[in-house]
């Protein structure tokens, strides 16, 4: 496997112009293609007042437009991980503009980019782009509040050549199909940048649905950037795709999926474990149940207190970060996962701001206090809710009947919150059970889910 390009030199180095970049049902584009939507889009940047844009896109292949423009016209991407218009709204201090692939109905600046597919007759390098550069990510914080992260482009550079390093070879003439957006931390680093700086073509959809992975091309061969949520869901009757590769990160693979993904695919999955703070820190190569994870290269672990504090080549923090996650360290420096601590939880690979759900709740009429709690039921885990009511939305809950009511409210969350972060849980109480400090106590909380709703 060659090394890596970095991103500041995926438009600007020698290549040829018909160098395969992206695909889109009967449609592709080439680096010459990429390099005249960059250019056109970088000018018109140029002119546009605000530092900071925001990008939200569908299409694969016009986020990398629109990363690479910005960061070439001097500007910050940034990635608020979502493109739900109330939230936009809401998050407007953040960014100077929108960048989409789609008229959104937001207040302010937004530039719909499309691509003309035709290249120049010759290339004109892009403006050098500056080793300060940085882009700015967004992810559920503890407080509720967005949490923004800033990786600097030699950190994600340094991550692509870790990817490279690891997976070597077995990438060799792949095709890059996801089921992650590219918004996220996880999905920018193995959709966009680790296919970009190996020169291995990318789909420019997001697979949805196993349908669409089983109807790909035949005559190629394929890395398969996944996730636990997608990979439960196959449907292991249709004709398996010729994947080479499996990647699956955002949570732990159930043993149940990654065999019958096996059985399916004829490979086992590559699990990544990491966060949007850290970056990549463990991988295995998934063949047994119990499999103990093996950090990436300069990947340290240290106690403090009662949780962990990790230091690798992809933090820039000389102390390190503290991790959300509990794991049990091997004396061979091997790890496992053992759960999550505080007030963030893992639903769907999605990372779920408990804090969130609740000020989203007490922010509707008639809601005095709400806790929020991961909750488990038949193998499934969603959002439960507890919530004490105001006497006239009591009144109305008796009035209309819990399901008329709970469907009300889940319709109001709609536009704030993530699907899988809308409670699927809700309970009525009359008060909250606090301790004798008057904190609550949520293990206290969480019994009161045990009975039937």
């Amino acid at each position: 496997m060659h090394k890596p390009l970095p991103l500041s030199q995926w438009l600007n180095a020698p290549r040829p112009d018909d160098t395969p970049v992206a695909w889109s049902g009967d449609g592709s584009w080439t680096l010459g293609e990429l390099r005249h939507d960059v250019s056109s889009l970088t000018a018109s940047l140029q002119q546009q007042e605000g530092e900071r844009w925001a990008l939200c896109f569908d299409d694969s292949y016009l986020f990398i437009v629109a990363l690479l423009a910005t960061l070439h016209a001097g500007k910050t991407p940034v990635l608020p991980g979502h493109s739900r218009e109330s939230q936009l709204e809401e998050q407007q201090e953040l960014f100077s503009g929108v960048l989409s692939d789609r008229t959104l109905s937001v207040r302010g600046r937004l530039k719909v980019v499309r691509s003309a597919q035709r290249r120049a007759p010759t290339f004109t390098p892009l403006p050098a782009i500056d080793d300060a550069r940085v882009v700015e990510l967004f992810t559920s914080g503890s407080t509720g509040a967005p949490e923004r992260i800033v990786k600097t482009l030699a950190q994600l550079d340094r991550e692509a050549g870790l990817l490279a390093a690891r997976f070597g070879e077995r990438l060799n003439g792949c095709h890059v199909v996801s089921s992650v957006v590219p918004q996220h931390l996880y999905g920018l680093t193995f959709r966009i940048v680790l296919p970009m700086s190996l020169g291995l073509p990318l789909h420019a959809e997001r697979l949805a649905y196993a349908e669409q992975l089983a109807a790909l091309d035949r005559t190629k061969r394929y890395l398969f950037i996944s996730s636990p949520a997608f990979l439960k869901r196959l449907d292991t009757q249709l004709a398996p795709p010729p994947v080479a590769v499996l990647i699956s990160a955002g949570g732990v693979l159930t043993w149940e999926s990654a065999c019958d993904t096996q059985r399916w695919l004829g490979i086992w999955p590559d699990e990544i474990y990491g966060s949007s703070e850290t970056g990549v820190l463990g991988w295995r190569y998934r063949q047994a149940d119990a499999l103990p994870w093996q950090p990436f290269p300069g990947v340290t672990f240290s106690r403090d207190n009662d949780a962990l504090r990790v230091t690798s080549p992809l933090i820039v923090e000389a102390d390190g970060v503290l991790l959300d996650d509990i794991l049990h360290l091997e004396d061979n420096g091997q790890f496992s996962l053992l759960g999550r601590r505080g007030r963030v939880v893992k639903i769907e690979e999605k990372r779920i701001s408990l804090t969130e759900v609740e000020q989203r709740l007490l922010a509707l009429d008639g809601i005095c206090e709400a806790a929020a709690l991961a909750v488990n039921r038949g193998g499934r885990q969603g959002v439960g809710v507890l919530l004490v009511l105001s006497d006239a939305a009591r009144q109305q809950w008796q009035q209309r009947g819990s399901k008329a009511q709970i469907l009300a409210w889940r319709r109001a969350l709609r536009p704030w919150l993530e699907p899988v972060a809308i409670p699927r849980y809700w309970r009525i109480i009359d008060e909250m059970p606090v301790n004798s400090m008057n904190k609550r106590v949520y293990a206290q909380l969480q019994e009161l889910f045990h009975e039937n709703p």
